[in-house]
């Protein structure tokens, strides 16, 4: 039998309404593979898509996706360029400029923790 303050382990977190649990209602935000990536190489400053496609390594399609969903999520803002050449450019919002601090813990986490990747 489970106590009334522990939840027994068949149970997930409610993941809408008033008692969602905000550690996984922001990783359903941010929490993809290709869109961490995304915002990890977007802290450095501005990019141009293709630039982000070779330093993700996602493919257009992928990346294309990616960054639709992290524009409507407030996370980056798109800025087209229309001199010849046309560029298109992302950048952080100061929303997903708020994750800087998440990605250095998790950075520090992995240093202390994942040591056995480095091999």
């Amino acid at each position: 039998m489970s106590s009334p303050q522990t939840q027994p382990r068949d149970e997930t977190p409610e993941t809408d309404g008033p008692n969602a649990c905000p550690v996984i209602e922001s990783l359903e935000q941010i929490g993809s593979q290709w869109r961490l990536a995304v915002l990890h190489e977007l802290l450095s400053g501005e990019q141009r898509f293709n630039e982000l496609k070779r330093s993700t390594g996602a493919n257009a399609r992928t990346l294309s996706r990616v960054l639709d969903d992290l524009g409507e999520m407030g996370f980056v803002e798109r800025r087209l360029e229309e001199d010849a050449p046309i560029a298109t450019y992302y950048s952080l919002t100061p929303k997903g400029e708020s994750l800087e601090p998440v990605f250095d813990e998790i950075e520090c986490w992995a240093g202390s923790w994942l040591e056995e990747c480095e091999n």
